[in-house]
């Protein structure tokens, strides 16, 4: 019986990143003793049935917070904002679960095992999207050189959400928590902190944010017992570009002493010439290699 999960969800759409995200995953031998599941949020049946021969689950994803039709406009993707901070209903044979967003890939299986590790004991395992070579963590307007709007991402959504001022002021400047990668143990308090937040952010916010705006309120607000893991667990190429180690054929962080990177992650995409590294696989960037000797590499995962 396998006691952990790694969990993820995709419509039509984002089949193709999910099947890499699968198949990245498959490729370490240690995969074995850690069971796959999916949450469907709009997959063909063609899509399912590639699928049933790799993961060990798929199930129709709900609305297990109900949120008006006008929020949705057929956007079933949208379940994802919702669906995750439910995983042990969906799935409920597991001890531990293991999130990733399907537009992220496993690079070294490190940084599944130090998730797995992280949610001992009810506690929370997830990354900040801050570290060495960020250079905005916060955006703030100016006026008349002295009084300052702020408008970093928690603040602004927590205003959004009409979640109150002064839980929003304690959400401003903490370093962002980002949710495509998490986890959880099944018996942890998180879920029910964490649903309790989500259920007052869909009340008055988007769907699309929701739910990382209430796992930051449970974390710098409720003080939903943490453990923080390194950059490099989650690393969203948006904010800063990888380096590639050619000799080891291996993408790593960008500064010394360039660890190499666990999960990459393709939130908000990747764009080339108006196009999307998420839906056109063919796009190549321009990235530095460890001589600082500029290579076109995709990031998606190449089995």
């Amino acid at each position: 019986m396998k006691k952990n999960v790694i969990v993820s969800l995709a419509d039509a759409n984002y089949f193709p990143l999910l099947e890499e995200l699968v198949d990245s995953i498959k490729r370490f031998s240690e995969s074995e003793k850690v069971a796959i599941c999916i949450l469907d949020a709009g997959l063909t049946s063609e899509q399912k049935k590639k699928l049933f021969n790799k993961v060990d689950e798929i199930k129709s994803a709900d609305w297990d917070i109900q949120v008006p039709g006008y929020k949705v406009k057929g956007k079933e993707w949208l379940k994802s904002q919702v669906s995750r901070a439910f995983l042990p209903k969906y799935f409920p044979n597991f001890d531990k679960y293991l999130w990733i967003d399907c537009d992220a890939w496993v690079n070294d299986w490190k940084s599944v095992e130090l998730y797995f590790e992280a949610c001992d004991d009810g506690k929370l395992g997830i990354t900040q999207t801050i570290g060495p070579g960020y250079k905005i963590t916060s955006k703030v307007n100016w006026l008349f050189g002295k009084l300052a709007i702020i408008k970093s991402q928690n603040f602004k959504h927590a205003v959004k959400s009409k979640i109150g001022y002064d839980k929003a002021r304690k959400l401003a400047f903490a370093p962002h928590i980002n949710i495509g990668v998490f986890s959880l143990e099944k018996n942890s308090r998180g879920w029910d902190i964490w649903q309790k937040n989500l259920k007052q952010t869909l009340n008055a916010g988007n769907i699309f944010g929701s739910e990382g705006l209430a796992i930051n309120m449970s974390v710098y607000i409720d003080d939903l017992k943490t453990e923080f893991l390194p950059l490099n667990c989650n690393w969203i190429t948006s904010n800063l570009l990888p380096k590639y180690d050619e000799k080891n054929q291996t993408f790593v962080e960008p500064y010394l002493p360039n660890h190499k990177i666990g999960i990459i992650h393709l939130a908000a995409g990747i764009w080339k010439d108006g196009k999307d590294m998420r839906i056109d696989k063919k796009i190549k960037i321009e990235i530095d290699n460890l001589d600082n000797k500029k290579i076109l590499k995709s990031l998606r995962f190449i089995n």
